[in-house]
């Protein structure tokens, strides 16, 4: 009698030029029930992008011809796929830049497959259809009749809590998943500082302490579409968002 092969759940397309990192690599996901794509260079990890779009992406950064988060941009060109990157490399820059690139998240080498699975895993609840997860919590709406629903407004911005639509003016502005559940839970709170570890655990389902300079920059990454004064500081702490 033989076993029931592993059910593999989602397509994992994984860029890695270090041959045994990316062996290594492949088969703890596949351990994990992932369905790998191996490529050893970005050029070829795009091809493979292109002919058959994963459901996630990982990609080390350090890559001869095309490097890591200049595949990352090429892919958020294209895709809303989530992307994480890999890098030997933990200098705060290198950070910046591929969030900024369009990165979701991202591990530092050497990393633990169960860390890597993790947080892949928490990439692709978060890439669901956001509008599944917000009836599961609490509605982000004033107090009144349930039909009503009326818009949050903040200032100049405005927030359609039901629709997720955000005006700023009345121009639409377009935000990634990750800046509408980070602005959906400044507007659950307006004025109530909310700490990194606290947005890790509700935007990102991290429920340990991470490295919180991903929160970091994509509060930038928000502030640069709502308005710089909208989301404040509050050193030490977190960020609030003004009433």
């Amino acid at each position: 009698m033989h076993d029931a092969p592993a059910q593999h759940t989602h397509d994992v397309l994984l860029v890695e030029d270090d041959e045994v990192i990316r062996a290594a690599t492949e088969l703890g996901l596949t351990d994990h029930g992932f369905r790998v794509t191996a490529a050893a260079d970005g050029l070829d990890g795009l091809r493979h992008f292109r002919e058959r779009t994963p459901d996630i992406a990982v990609l080390d950064v350090m890559m001869p011809g095309l490097d890591g988060v200049s595949l990352a941009r090429r892919i958020r060109e294209e895709s809303g796929v989530p992307v994480l990157l890999m890098s030997a490399r933990c200098d705060p820059v290198d950070v910046v830049l591929g969030l900024e690139a369009g990165a979701d998240d991202y591990v530092t080498k050497p990393f633990d497959v169960g860390v890597l699975v993790a947080r892949l895993r928490a990439l692709l609840r978060r890439a669901a259809p956001l509008t599944d997860r917000v009836t599961a919590r609490e509605p982000l709406t004033v107090p009144g009749p349930p039909a009503a629903a009326p818009a949050l407004r903040f200032g100049d911005l405005t927030f359609e809590a039901a629709s997720l639509e955000v005006r700023r003016d009345g121009t639409p502005v377009s935000l990634t998943t990750v800046e509408l559940k980070l602005l959906r839970e400044f507007a659950a709170s307006p004025g109530t500082v909310l700490t990194r570890d606290l947005l890790l655990e509700r935007v990102w389902d991290y429920v340990w302490s991470g490295d919180t300079r991903v929160v970091d920059v994509s509060v930038q990454r928000l502030r640069a579409k709502i308005g710089r004064e909208r989301i404040e500081t509050v050193r030490g702490f977190g960020y609030k968002l003004r009433p």
